[in-house]
């Protein structure tokens, strides 16, 4: 379980959003976090690939690999 404090404001849209969609706020939290949690792991694998200083791949080689070439 986590317990967190929310600015007033950001509670009462939170609380808005909630009461119109008649969903919980804890589902828009839950939802809130986790698309907040894969863009960061997605930037910190970017940042580690590019500090690791393996070779690019060219465009048009991903295209063929992924059968996208006209």
């Amino acid at each position: 379980m986590v317990v967190v404090r929310l600015p007033k404001e950001l509670e009462e849209r939170l609380t808005a959003l909630a009461r119109k969609t008649g969903r919980s706020k804890s589902y828009y939290v839950r939802q809130a976090l986790l698309e907040y949690l894969d863009d960061l792991e997605d930037y910190y694998l970017a940042v580690e690939r590019l500090e690791s200083r393996l070779p690019g791949i060219p465009l048009e080689e991903v295209e063929r690999r992924l059968g996208l070439q006209d």
